[in-house]
């Protein structure tokens, strides 16, 4: 019972959340580490 009762409050939290865009500088990370980490199983391959 208590865990429907946590469930029940971590959904009205997410709800309560709004959207953040990603930064320019995040999308940028992102996308860097993605392109390293195929670049890097390449090499290892």
């Amino acid at each position: 019972m208590a865990e429907e009762i946590r469930e029940k409050d971590i959904a009205q939290e997410l709800e309560k959340m709004q959207y953040d865009p990603w930064l320019p500088f995040e999308r940028k990370l992102v996308w860097g580490c993605i392109g390293l980490g195929i670049i890097l199983l390449i090499i290892l391959i």
